[in-house]
């Protein structure tokens, strides 16, 4: 397939550079999700470690399939595809998420050894792939003339799943050298992922202002937005959970709360566009997993801030946007099978 040529004056719209493309991770990412958020609420363990096992098939499907239908010719169509080239940071993230639940869940049913085995395998191949998407996607939109929208984040997020991962991994080492280290890195990766943030949400915001909306299509990639948003502050109370540096617990306290703060804001933005295009008409597309996984990450980041925080607020907050979560994750899973099926 021929790259689509860049115009200056195109809203971005959602196109496929293959038929099977990488965006399909999200959905990976969006029931791993509901998994990893799960394991915080009392009474659902068992379901959601279910959840995890259905969600680490649907992982080793993927890449399977991946591996039989993708040759280096689709790769390079698809990272010339100036849209479906974001959604490569959606792979990496599935990694990760897989791997997490497996730490918090899959544990009590393949054992702690097995468990860390599998999810530093998966970390260390979601953070290489994370880094490599994080660099390689965004030079190649640098003069392409694209209008951002909420796909730009996509492939600079998984830095920092990779910070609130690891800052479960860090809790497993021994205290010393390798676990400063091992906290110092994901400090990093959370630096790399936090300022790319600070320099997309910006453009994101001048182009609704100055273009709109835009496609239908695309109104649901407002949602990503919370994706760096709600990981950050997930990270930044996990690694004050490993007490290797002073002043973790206040970094995390400060900085998640503040956070919490816009992300709430941005949901309601977010959340008036889409509701304002479909009265319009919102038709389905794989984009709908953007409501999925970013507000995932605002429910781990507000259970992590209730363990820190002595306020009932962070824990009904948790529950009730828990509760949204799933009913968004079925709703999104149910209309991708009819349309695989169709």
């Amino acid at each position: 397939m021929t790259a689509l040529a860049p115009h200056p004056h195109r809203a971005p719209e959602v196109r496929r550079a293959a038929p099977f493309g990488p965006n399909l991770f999200a959905s990976v990412m969006g029931t791993g999700i509901v998994a990893t958020a799960g394991a915080a609420m009392p009474g659902l363990r068992t379901p959601v470690t279910v959840v995890w096992a259905l969600d680490a098939a649907l992982l080793a499907f993927l890449v399977v399939a991946a591996l039989r239908r993708w040759t280096w010719a689709t790769v390079r169509d698809q990272l010339a595809d100036p849209v479906m080239a974001q959604f490569w940071g959606a792979p990496p993230m599935a990694l990760m998420t897989v791997g997490t639940g497996t730490l918090l869940l899959g544990s009590d049913w393949i054992g702690l050894t097995a468990a860390l085995a599998i999810d530093w395998t998966l970390w260390t191949l979601g953070t290489a792939l994370g880094l490599m998407t994080s660099v390689l996607v965004p030079l190649r939109m640098i003069g392409s003339g694209e209008r951002a929208f909420g796909g730009w984040l996509m492939p600079v997020v998984p830095p920092m799943v990779s910070a609130a991962s690891g800052a479960l991994l860090a809790q497993h080492l021994p205290e010393g050298q390798f676990r400063q280290a091992m906290v110092l890195g994901c400090y990093a990766l959370f630096g790399v992922s936090l300022f790319a943030t600070l320099m997309i949400v910006p453009q994101i915001w001048q182009r609704l202002v100055q273009h709109g909306l835009g496609a239908a299509s695309t109104v649901p990639t407002l949602w990503i937005v919370l994706g760096p948003l709600g990981q950050s502050i997930t990270a930044a109370n996990l690694l004050a959970g490993v007490h290797v540096l002073p002043g973790q617990t206040a970094f995390g306290v400060l900085y998640g709360t503040t956070t919490w703060g816009f992300a709430l804001l941005w949901v309601a933005i977010a959340a008036t566009a889409t509701v304002r295009t479909a009265r319009r008409g919102l038709p389905f597309a794989l984009t709908w997993w953007s409501f999925v996984f970013p507000l995932g990450t605002l429910v781990t980041g507000t259970s992590a801030l209730a363990k820190h925080v002595p306020s009932p607020m962070f824990t009904c907050v948790s529950i009730v946007l828990y509760g949204t979560l799933v009913l968004a994750w079925i709703t999104v899973a149910v209309r991708t099978l009819a349309q695989r099926s169709a």
